[in-house]
């Protein structure tokens, strides 16, 4: 997949472990958005609609697996630790020529070492009052713009009461907040892809390296470097 590509929202009638060999995924889903570097996967349970992006060029790799014969039951997402044994049983089971009887031992490796992630996702809803939809829309696309609500006030036409009142009560946080988990939400593929936490902070709108380590932890509990951290290959 080519940096920006993407399979627009869709549902699988199987389970899907989605994962990507090299680049950096994001899976958007009703329940959140889950940034996936090569040592993170996703299991997607099956009739759950999701968008699948490749934040820079990527490969993606999959599974999919018959609920009936999954012995796991996750009904949402989950993040998952992508080690090399798991790297290599996804390789080996790519294999069509491989034996029933290697192919099904290997299957049941591989559900014995799908290990859970725990992460805070970040999400971002947007309001519907058509003003304040037009002020989001523009932030999600320029996350760094510094404008303030009052600025883009006299962008739309409203007031700063007007939209004050159609983000707290369309997507229940302040402006404030709501625009800083769009620039966090922003900054994750690019600190998935490694990018040095000072040029993620500047692109993204923080004038200073810290107070974009600041909103992050505020937002996740961790610091940018562990966020990722909890997902290294093994």
């Amino acid at each position: 997949m080519d940096s920006g590509d993407r399979f627009a929202w869709h549902v699988h009638e199987r389970h899907q472990v989605a994962w990507a060999a090299n680049g950096v995924l994001t899976v958007v889903a009703e329940a959140g958005t889950w940034v996936l570097p090569p040592a993170r996967a996703l299991w997607i349970p099956a009739g759950i609609a999701h968008e699948t992006i490749a934040s820079e060029r990527a490969t993606m790799r999959s599974l999919y697996l018959e609920p009936g014969l999954s012995p796991i039951d996750w009904t949402a997402p989950r993040p998952l630790l992508a080690t090399r044994l798991f790297a290599a049983l996804i390789e080996h089971l790519g294999d069509d020529s491989i034996a029933e009887q290697s192919r099904g031992l290997a299957e049941a490796l591989l559900f014995q070492i799908l290990e859970p992630v725990e992460v805070v996702t970040i999400e971002v809803l947007v309001p519907k009052d058509e003003r304040a939809l037009r002020v989001a829309r523009a932030l999600i696309a320029q996350p760094a713009d510094p404008r303030s609500l009052a600025a883009w006030g006299r962008e739309v036409g409203a007031s700063v009461r007007t939209l004050t009142r159609a983000f707290v009560a369309e997507t229940g946080i302040p402006f404030t907040r709501w625009r800083t988990a769009v620039r966090l939400r922003a900054a994750l593929p690019r600190l998935a892809a490694g990018e040095p936490v000072s040029a993620v902070a500047s692109g993204v709108g923080y004038e200073t390296p810290s107070a974009f380590v600041a909103a992050f932890r505020r937002e996740t509990g961790v610091t940018p470097g562990m966020y990722f951290r909890t997902a290294q290959r093994r």
